[in-house]
């Protein structure tokens, strides 16, 4: 693993997290590894990965390897080949680039795209933007902060009428007073 000098990344395009380091497996370096992605292999189509320690230091990772343990993935990473090395991984954060990720489906979003944009009921009241979501295993929750929080589950067309990201609007099926 290389730390990245000043000219490795030229633009400032936003990093997406898409996994998190959970420690050694083993004492060979590898490392347990928590995949946001689905499914959770995916996570090794979008390399190489920023590596970012809870301190915010960053380093590129490219050519890491992954297998399946009985609990989840198993990474093998580049110049990591100790238990000592990989335990002082734990906690960091795998990122890539929003632009490594490929186009969603119609009607479906990458909840980071959703942060930032405005959401409006039906009525045209605002309710301030999107803080971030949630999923709660039955469906996921959008929180739109404003003069004060709401949680909006995520059902279209039920809750959500509309996703224009052309105007940076959600628009909302949902009382301003609930």
């Amino acid at each position: 693993m290389n730390a990245p000098d000043a000219g490795q990344r030229t633009t400032s395009e936003r990093m997406i997290p898409v996994g998190r380091l959970h420690g050694a497996f083993g004492v060979r370096g590898e490392v347990k590894l928590e995949s946001f992605t689905d499914p959770a292999r995916a996570i090794a189509k979008y390399q190489p990965w920023t590596l970012r320690d809870a301190r915010g230091v960053e380093r590129v990772c490219d050519g890491a390897k992954l297998r399946e343990g009985v609990k989840g993935l198993i990474a093998m990473l580049p110049g990591i080949a100790d238990k000592d090395a990989a335990d002082a991984l734990r906690g960091t954060d795998v990122l890539v680039p929003r632009s490594a990720l490929p186009p969603p489906a119609p009607g479906e979003y990458y909840w980071v795209d959703l942060e930032g944009l405005r959401v409006v009921n039906v009525e045209g009241i605002d309710f301030g933007t999107v803080s971030h979501l949630f999923s709660t295993g039955a469906n996921d929750v959008l929180v739109a902060q404003g003069e004060r929080e709401r949680m909006i589950p995520f059902v279209q067309p039920d809750y959500i009428r509309s996703v224009d990201f052309d105007v940076g609007i959600v628009t909302v099926d949902w009382d301003a007073d609930f």
